[in-house]
C-alpha cells in the first residue's frame, strides 16, 4: 500500500524568497504560499477590510499566509501543505524579525474556517496598532485599577445584554445564570459546554448557581442566582426532611446544585 509523502518544511527566510508579497489598497503586504484553502477572493477582502489609518501601523509588516507554521525546537518552519504529524507542533502565527522587516506567518490548515483565519489576522493587526499608537493614561489607569480590583472583563456588552433582557422579558426578575463561573474561558468550547450544562438543568429542573457572585453591578439590574443562596437553600430543604434518602436522591439529580453545595460549605458551617 501505498503511503502519503510528508509535507515538505522550509525555512521562513525561503518562504520570503520565494513568494514575492501583493501590497493591497490600503497599503497592507501579504502573500500565499503552500496548499490553503481559503479562497483568494475571501483573502483579500479580510485584507482590505483593514481601515487605511490602522493600516498605516502595519508598515514594515508582511503577512503570509500558510498551511501550517510549526516550532521544531528553537526552530520555526513552515510546511507547504496540512499534515497531521507536523500538527501537534503548529501555532497560530509566527512574528518573526528578518532583515529589516517583520514577517507574521498565519496557519491557515489548524481550524479549516474563514472566521479562525481571520481572527489571527486581525488580533495581530489590533496589537500592531496598539504598539504603536499607544494608550492614553486615563485608559491605563482605569485598566490597572480593574485589575487591582480584580474586574473579569469588559461591562458595557453585559449592560447591553442585560437592557435587552429587561426588554424581552419585562420588568419582571427574570433568573440569570452564569454558567462559565464554574467552567472558566473555554474559548470556542464555551457555547457547546453552557448549552450542555443548560440542557442538563432543564432535564432535571435544576437551576446551577452562579459561583463568586457577591455584588450586583447597578448597571445590569439582573435577578443573578446566587450558588451559596442556592446552596443554603438546599441544605435548609435537606434538613428540614431530615431524612437520608431525600439528601442522597437530591444528590443524584442535583449535580450541577452539588458543585454549589461544594463551594459553599465553608459558609454552611
Amino acid at each position: 500500500m501505498s503511503q502519503a509523502a510528508s509535507a515538505i518544511t522550509r525555512s521562513p527566510a525561503e518562504i520570503v524568497q520565494s513568494n514575492p508579497v501583493t501590497q493591497a489598497p490600503n497599503g497592507i503586504c501579504y502573500a500565499r504560499s503552500g496548499e490553503i484553502t481559503i479562497a483568494e477572493t475571501d483573502l483579500d477582502r479580510m485584507i482590505a477590510a483593514v481601515p487605511v489609518p490602522v493600516a498605516a501601523a502595519l508598515n514594515r509588516k508582511a503577512y503570509y499566509f500558510v498551511p501550517l507554521t510549526v516550532t521544531q525546537g528553537d526552530e520555526t518552519v513552515i510546511a507547504d501543505r496540512y499534515d497531521v504529524a507536523l500538527s501537534d507542533n503548529a501555532v497560530c502565527h509566527r512574528n518573526l524579525n528578518l532583515g529589516d522587516a517583520q514577517c507574521v506567518f498565519i496557519s491557515t490548515r489548524l481550524m479549516e474556517d474563514k472566521f479562525s483565519v481571520a481572527f489571527e489576522f486581525y488580533i495581530n493587526v489590533g496589537h500592531a496598532l496598539v504598539e504603536r499608537a499607544g494608550v492614553s493614561k486615563n485608559f491605563a489607569d482605569l485598566a490597572w485599577q480593574q485589575v487591582e480590583s480584580g474586574v473579569r472583563g469588559e461591562t458595557s456588552l453585559d449592560a447591553w445584554e442585560a437592557r435587552n433582557l429587561q426588554e424581552v422579558f419585562g420588568a419582571s426578575h427574570t433568573p440569570v445564570i452564569a454558567v462559565k463561573s464554574y467552567i472558566g474561558n473555554l474559548g470556542a468550547a464555551g457555547g457547546s459546554t453552557e448549552l450542555a450544562a443548560s440542557v442538563l438543568g432543564l432535564h432535571q429542573g435544576l437551576v446551577p448557581g452562579t459561583l463568586n457572585y457577591e455584588e450586583a453591578d447597578p448597571e445590569c439590574p439582573l435577578d443573578c442566582v446566587d450558588a451559596v443562596e442556592l446552596a443554603r437553600d438546599l441544605a435548609e430543604h435537606i434538613r428540614a426532611h431530615r431524612s437520608p434518602q431525600v439528601g442522597q436522591r437530591d444528590a443524584q439529580r442535583g449535580s450541577l446544585v452539588a458543585l454549589s453545595v461544594v463551594q459553599a460549605s465553608s459558609e454552611l458551617d
